[in-house]
């Protein structure tokens, strides 16, 4: 066996949330060298997401959660506009609300359990490639080598690779006795939230996550107008802002034997901005395919099959996530009312009884489905829009 210079991994691993750990997870299991390098002091913290995820794409993920990782389970959703609303059933999809400190502490025991090493309070700062290795250096100026690099440092590296249309958003933890201990509300107003929505998820009797998002707006002062608007009492326990990609997974998922992951990779749900279970996925396809590449001598052309893999999975949900979003974006008050009072009860029924929260692009397309929604669409929307339509046909 040959020994490895100091500081040298097979794989260094850049960010420790939900598809990093499982990146290593995969890889260290298979025997190989990882470090994660997290840069906040701890990993979990702070909680970027609102934590809804289905008991099943966890089951796809490798994970059942400890009962202290669940703070509660969902039963319904209500979808408003200003003057409609209506109301899913969404007890058949077994949708549960996780605790993300406790469930991303989870993830980084399976991973240490393995034998992969975690650093917080290890910012990176660069990563240079040169003669096969990969030189990674930390804030406290020291510096790591590795054979792979994973890309796994969330949105952030997205605006640092070029992309400049991100949304703003902002999340409170609070106290309130007007959340409903298990019914998520989503509240479209593309005023006040341009391109998004406003959201409570609740986490328990009278607690839960409150959150905005929309394009350009200031989400503090929306979404402490969100809260007067909902009524006292309320108290906030902590405040979260966060920027989210919603524009679908951005290609190449590598170069070389850097290989990016989660929403580093635009790995999160287009509609929702949700990565739990997609971005999870791409972190276990990418450590599956790293250890093949390290199996074979560094060949780096297994990393395709992670491409693949993840695409095959999740490609054509997304573009038709993306197809619905250009709809939303075009969409003014009168015209979201409008759509929704369009909407049957019979669509309603069939997302209650055979929806899935992983993949909901078929459930989107039964709400649109009825011949006045559509009309009313092609109407709306105009020539340029009607691949739109044409391509929802196909689903």
């Amino acid at each position: 066996m040959t020994l490895k210079p100091e500081n040298f991994y097979d794989v260094i691993v850049g960010g420790g949330s939900v598809s990093g750990l499982l990146a290593a997870r995969e890889i260290s299991s298979n025997g190989y060298s990882v470090l994660i390098l997290e840069e906040d002091h701890e990993i979990g913290t702070p909680e970027h997401c609102g934590g809804v995820v289905s008991q099943k794409g966890l089951e796809k993920l490798g994970i059942i959660p400890r009962i202290k990782t669940i703070d509660n389970y969902i039963k319904s959703a209500i979808i408003k506009t200003k003057n409609n609303s209506f109301q899913i059933n969404s007890e058949n999809q077994h949708i549960i609300v996780i605790d993300r400190r406790s469930f991303d502490k989870e993830l980084a025991f399976q991973a240490q359990s393995n034998g992969a090493e975690i650093n917080t309070k290890s910012s990176i700062t660069s990563v240079d490639y040169s003669d096969g290795i990969y030189n990674v250096k930390i804030s406290s100026g020291k510096v790591f080598k590795s054979t792979f690099f994973v890309e796994a440092r969330g949105v952030g590296r997205v605006i640092k690779s070029g992309y400049r249309d991100i949304i703003p958003s902002g999340q409170y933890e609070i106290y309130a006795p007007w959340i409903q201990k298990d019914t998520i509300e989503v509240e479209f107003d593309a005023d006040l939230y341009p391109g998004f929505f406003a959201w409570i998820v609740p986490t328990g009797e009278g607690q839960g996550k409150v959150g905005v998002a929309g394009r350009h707006i200031n989400t503090g002062l929306t979404l402490e107008k969100f809260l007067e608007k909902k009524g006292k009492p309320y108290s906030i326990i902590r405040k979260i802002y966060a920027p989210l990609w919603i524009h679908g997974y951005i290609k190449p998922f590598y170069v070389e034997r850097n290989v990016t992951i989660g929403d580093a990779a635009g790995q999160t749900k287009p509609t929702t901005a949700g990565g739990i279970y997609s971005g999870g996925m791409g972190g276990i396809y990418a450590g599956r395919s790293i250890s093949k590449s390290l199996e074979n001598g560094n060949d780096s052309s297994f990393l395709k099959e992670y491409q693949s893999n993840w695409i095959n999975s999740f490609g054509k949900e997304f573009d038709r996530q993306v197809l619905f979003r250009k709809i939303l974006e075009r969409l003014d008050n009168k015209s979201l009312d409008k759509l929704f009072s369009n909407i049957s009860s019979s669509a309603i029924d069939k997302i209650s009884s055979t929806g899935d929260f992983d993949f909901h692009a078929a459930a989107l397309k039964s709400l649109l489905n009825a011949k006045i929604t559509v009309n009313f669409l092609y109407t709306f929307m105009g020539n340029e829009y009607r691949k739109i339509i044409s391509d929802l046909s196909k689903i």
